[in-house]
Parts: structure tokens; sequence; C-alpha cells
């Protein structure tokens, strides 16, 4: 008997607490300016990508945001705003923001540090960071789709087009 786990036993085993499709998607106020803040409330009524990823800067981290700032507008097809969270500061944000031209909210789970990553099931304790996962919420407020993809992965966005594309045909996804 093999007694080791692979690593998509461990992540599964580590994100017990994952959010996934049909479970309320709690409602955050985070700070997306030093003077503005955003809560998901607002997108009531229209689909919401959550990207959750570790860090401004890293390498894996600045190719995701600007892929998805590249297909923003696909994403738009579909009624749906996209909505960067990390737990770096509005100021790291911002110039980050400012460097790689994004044309979306990058939002800062600073203070306390992780909390909204926490709610969603993906904060790394050990590490201090979110994981790097995915979340497309209902116009309602409920998970539709979640993702967690290895921490120095890009996951791409298929996952999240295929499961905008089942919401607004009205499929039911397994």
């Amino acid at each position: 008997m093999d007694i080791r786990k692979t690593d998509e036993e461990l992540r599964e085993k580590e994100h017990r607490g994952l959010l996934s499709r049909s479970d309320a998607a709690p409602d955050f106020n985070l700070r997306r300016t030093p003077d503005q803040w955003l809560k998901l409330s607002e997108f009531r009524g229209q689909p919401v990508i959550l990207a959750f990823y570790p860090a401004d800067w890293s390498p894996v981290c600045g190719d995701q945001m600007a892929f998805y700032n590249q297909i923003l507008p696909e994403f738009r097809e579909f009624g749906a705003e996209l909505l960067g969270i990390s737990v770096d500061g509005v100021w790291c944000h911002a110039a980050f923001a400012r460097d790689r031209q994004l044309h979306f909210p990058l939002l800062a789970d600073f203070e306390p540090k992780g909390a909204v990553a926490r709610l969603y099931g993906v904060y790394r304790d050990g590490d201090g960071i979110s994981e790097r996962a995915l979340f497309v919420i209902d116009p309602e407020g409920i998970v539709y789709w979640s993702y967690v993809s290895p921490i120095g992965v890009n996951p791409g966005a298929d996952g999240i087009i295929a499961a905008l594309e089942e919401m607004k045909d009205g499929k039911s996804k397994q």
C-alpha cells in the first residue's frame, strides 16, 4: 500500500474549507485604492470572477494578471466583473496595476491579513499568502465554480470561460 499523498490529495485535504458550487459567496469590503473600498455585493445581478493570487510582482502572478487583462473583453461579453485579490497593500497594488496597465480592480486583503482568503478557504497560514484560486460567482451571489491551482502554475482562463458559458446557457454544472 502506497501511503504517499499526491500533490492533488494534499491540496484537497488543505482546502476542505474551500467554498464550492452552491455555497453562498461571503460578502466583503476591501480597499481598491487608498481612499476607495469595494464590496462584493455591489455586483449583485451580474457574474463576478474572483482571482486570488499570492503576491504582486511575482513572475507567475504577473503573467496571470496580465493574461486576464488581455482577455478582459471576453469576460465582459458575459457581463462578468473581474476582481483580483491578494494580501498585498493598496500602494503595492497601485504600482503593480500601473506597471502592468491592468484595467480591473486589485483588492487588498491586507488587514486583517488574509481575512477574505480565509472566508473562501484559500489562505495559506504557513506562508502568509493566499492560494492561486479562482471563483465564479453567479448573479445571486452563489459560488458557481471554484478551482485551486498549484501555487506555481498559471491556471489560465479555460475553467472561468467554461463556467461563464454554462451559467449563460443555464446548463447545470456537474
